[in-house]
């Protein structure tokens, strides 16, 4: 049975997208990782608390996914940002192919960087809305 190879580029762009649910952690270890599962979870952790909240923010009651999609932002810098070859030490150590990764993964740290730093701008901003003014600008 071959290897199979790990894509950074394709790691990065789930990282990016899908990072609040840890599709990124199953494409690179598998069904048996706790963090990727972590990750998973919030999202109906997240709906349920929504669902049974009431009145409170929903901002309040999914935090939990919104700071497993924060992480994914900071997961999709931390591997975009790792060098060809040490990526290749640690998930194509078996695999004859090897990584070159090029303006792709340079775009998705780009888009990652930017979508990230406002969603955590806004994350902060509404936060502090809600808990010093009780929401009275949005």
């Amino acid at each position: 049975m071959t290897p199979t190879f790990k894509n950074k580029t394709l790691a990065t762009l789930l990282a990016s997208l899908f990072g609040g649910l840890g599709l990124h952690r199953f494409y690179l270890f598998n069904k048996t990782d706790f963090w990727a599962w972590a990750h998973f979870i919030t999202l109906p952790i997240s709906m349920l608390a929504m669902w049974r909240g009431g009145t409170q923010n929903w901002l309040f009651l999914s935090c939990l996914l919104v700071l497993s999609v924060l992480s994914g932002f900071i997961e999709a810098l931390v591997i975009g940002l790792t060098p060809d070859e040490r990526w290749d030490a640690r998930f194509n150590a078996a695999s004859d192919r090897q990584t070159d990764s090029g303006w792709g993964v340079v775009l998705l740290l780009i888009f990652t960087l930017g979508g990230g730093g406002i969603g955590l701008i806004w994350v902060m901003a509404r936060s502090f809305d809600l808990l010093f003014t009780g929401g009275a600008y949005g």
